[in-house]
């Protein structure tokens, strides 16, 4: 196996499954070229509910910002928008959203590269990871090889991941940050109740790519703590980090407060990319040992599927000598899935080889379960469930267009397309992804 960069093993991302020489290349180079199709649960219609529903098409929003646009221009709590999935912002994306305000309201929003689809009244509500997954075009361009080199290499990388039936289910960059992969420092600062050093990650931690007046700044209040001034300083997008500092002013001590400031689900978005951290190295060590992604061993915890034909992550069975057959039969089928922990205050280890890398990863990390509990943070505490450690792409395809590549593939919820891509890319940076 190919080992990555040292960016990608900062966040867990240690190794590459294929054997394959990288075709390189950027993703996003325009929003165009990452068009994603939410695969939602649709709420049912109802002319008397209270909700609003819309399929919502973006292009350059990144969710949590054109939730706090939508709130804004309804004059609405965050906390009345809801969507099943977080999307990235350099992209065109199509996804469902409930909102808690009247239908005529919502339909008469106008924005710039936003569009309503398919708006209606329902009683529903949704929540978080209230979907099947989501459907990709992906436009590959600036690649490092001449197309015939690269579709040869596209080839044999998508041969190794068929033998598997999928690709190592990394959590992907955009879970940490491709600018700035902070967010799981921030989980850790958390979980460890160090809520001033999750303060500064956020505001003073300047990113590669950022321009030079957010990396100015956020040196300089490094450097002399002083909110009042760096309110000044911070460039008006950084919105998020204008909240925090506001507070601060205000009452200089209250780290907590200030965190709270952020949207409820970023916070929690913290705690999960913490979580994602910790699984990323234990899935790195399972493949650094050889051990199978496909093909249970004694102590694995193998997934279940739930009533929409998904893994489902809070029901599993262990493999067992006896069974280990019959559990092959139904993973090759993707009828099941090894799984490995994302931890949290009620994590049950694996046993055998599995549980011992969970196990020492915990250990190094020096965390705990009661790390997870979080009740000073909207009570944000993770109790844990267990992730397949292999990610099926249906319908996959990939063809030329002039000179890049285009892949179309879907990918259940919670799987990342750039964790799949990184295979075929194998980028040294971050950004490229």
């Amino acid at each position: 196996m190919i080992p990555s960069s040292e960016l990608e093993r900062q966040i867990g991302l240690e190794l590459f499954f294929t054997d394959s020489p990288g075709i390189g290349g950027t993703l996003r180079v325009e929003p165009e070229d990452f068009v994603v199709e939410e695969v939602s649960v649709m709420p049912e219609e109802d002319p008397t509910g209270q909700n609003t529903a819309a399929i919502v098409r973006a292009r350059y929003w990144e969710t949590n910002r054109l939730v706090r646009e939508f709130a804004r221009r309804l004059r609405i709590s965050r906390k009345k928008i809801m969507f099943a999935g977080t999307k990235d912002k350099r992209a065109i994306s199509t996804q469902l959203f409930v909102f808690a305000a009247p239908m005529d309201d919502v339909h008469a929003i106008e924005m710039k590269d936003i569009e309503f689809l398919n708006i209606y009244q329902t009683k529903k509500q949704i929540g978080l990871g209230d979907l099947i997954g989501n459907k990709f075009s992906i436009t590959l361009k600036n690649l490092d090889m001449k197309m015939p080199e690269a579709m040869n290499a596209t080839q044999s990388i998508a041969n190794q991941l068929n033998n598997i039936g999928g690709f190592p289910n990394y959590f992907g960059v955009q879970r940490f940050g491709a600018v700035r992969p902070i967010t799981h420092l921030m989980g850790k600062h958390m979980t460890r109740g160090k809520p001033e050093l999750a303060v500064r990650e956020y505001l003073c931690t300047p990113g590669t790519h950022e321009n030079n007046e957010a990396t100015a700044a956020r040196i300089e209040l490094g450097k002399t703590g002083d909110y009042a001034k760096a309110l000044h300083d911070f460039p008006y997008n950084l919105s998020f980090e204008k909240a925090i500092m506001n507070h601060l002013v205000v009452k200089p001590d209250d780290y907590v407060g200030a965190l709270e400031n952020l949207p409820q689900n970023l916070l929690m978005m913290f705690i999960h990319a913490y979580q994602s951290y910790l699984f990323n190295k234990i899935l790195s060590e399972r493949m650094r040992r050889n051990l199978p992604l496909n093909q249970p061993v004694p102590g694995d915890m193998v997934l279940k599927m739930d009533q929409n034909k998904l893994p489902d992550h809070n029901n599993w069975l262990e493999a067992t000598e006896s069974n280990i057959p019959m559990l092959t039969g139904l993973i090759a089928k993707k009828k099941a899935f090894i799984s490995a922990t994302l931890y949290g205050h009620e994590s049950k280890f694996a046993n055998g080889e599995m549980g011992e890398i969970e196990a020492s990863i915990i250990e190094q990390e020096g965390v705990k379960q009661r790390d997870f509990v979080l009740n000073e943070y909207y009570k944000l505490g993770s109790k844990g469930k267990r992730r397949e450690i292999l990610a099926p792409a249906k319908d996959f395809e990939f063809r030329q267009v002039d000179d890049a590549i285009q892949f179309g593939f879907e990918l259940y919820k919670g799987c990342y397309a750039t964790t799949f891509l990184r295979e075929f890319m194998k980028a040294k940076e971050l950004t490229k992804y």
